[in-house]
């Protein structure tokens, strides 16, 4: 499932909102990254990971689609999304919806039969975020993933946790150590910290992002 890192909100309230554009613009990009990691968790059983992303956005609104050569098990994953997002008082607020549909996964390869509402807010450098499941099987239902960070210049941390609706040894937190060494290439080291649901090593993931059209 999509590393998620650009997300959306309508805020209602006494205060004005700022849209977070104001123009419609389209974009595309293409990336690479030594290995799949979603929520701390290496998906692609150590294979390489190739993404590409298409959205269009207009007046804080935004819609598109992420793909990923993905779960090793699963197959190719596509990602369709859309969502807002606002700006007031120097508060950033983002509310989306985001549904993943797996090529060879035979409960989950139709759009909305897995999805997520995620809800995320940032001020100052830091951000929470709350990654709510709103449809899928027995597997995911009541599962919900939350995250809080923060970032200073190309350096940023982030701590996550996985909420299993109760199976508590399912419940892993994790934590995220990232450098951007420009707008391309980026390091993250990734830790599980607690409830270790793979080997419990540290992943190392080394990514390249291109856009496309600029």
């Amino acid at each position: 499932m999509l590393r998620l890192t650009a997300l959306s909100l309508a805020v209602a309230g006494a205060m004005a909102i700022a849209p977070t554009a104001a123009n419609a613009e389209v974009s595309a990009s293409v990336g690479v990254a030594n290995m799949y990691l979603w929520r701390g968790v290496e998906l692609g059983n150590g294979d390489a990971a190739v993404s590409g992303d298409l959205s269009y956005s207009n007046s804080g609104f935004y819609t598109g689609i992420w793909a990923s050569s993905g779960d090793t098990n699963a197959g190719s994953e596509y990602d369709l999304y859309a969502g807002y997002g606002a700006e007031f008082g120097g508060v950033s607020v983002d509310l989306s919806v985001w549904t993943y549909t797996y090529a060879n996964d035979v409960t989950y390869n139709d759009p909305g039969e897995l999805s997520d509402a995620v809800l995320s807010l940032g001020f100052a450098g830091l951000s929470v975020t709350a990654y709510d499941n709103i449809a899928g099987g027995d597997d995911v239902e009541g599962t919900a993933y939350y995250t809080l960070g923060y970032g200073y210049d190309a350096y940023s941390i982030l701590v996550g946790k996985h909420d299993a609706n109760g199976v508590e040894s399912a419940n892993m937190v994790h934590v995220d150590l990232s450098y951007a060494y420009n707008d391309n290439l980026s390091f993250t080291l990734s830790q599980q910290i607690d409830n270790i649901l793979d080997n419990g090593k540290p992943k190392w993931v080394v990514s390249y992002s291109l856009p496309i059209g600029e």
